[in-house]
């Protein structure tokens, strides 16, 4: 039986050089636990574009968001345990 993965939202936008470093740690973050990553892009959605214009990246699991201000290698790995199951 395989375990199912749990899906990390990451908010982002074009020509964003943090949004690319946060896609990197998070791609290393998947060597050592298991999610998916599901990228959107807030241009491509009004709602998103409203809400995160200001603060991307968003990495986002259930309920839980950490955004730009708070990201770091550790603050990222320390949600990434908190939120997954």
């Amino acid at each position: 039986m395989s375990k199912k993965k749990t899906i990390i939202y990451f908010y982002t936008k074009n020509n964003c050089k943090l949004c690319e470093d946060v896609k990197q740690l998070l791609q290393i973050l998947q060597m050592n636990y298991q999610f998916t990553i599901v990228e959107q892009n807030i241009y491509k959605n009004d709602d998103l574009l409203e809400k995160y214009f200001l603060h991307i990246p968003v990495v986002k699991a259930g309920d839980m968001e950490i955004s730009a201000e708070e990201i770091s290698f550790a603050t990222l790995e320390q949600f990434l345990q908190e939120h997954l199951t």
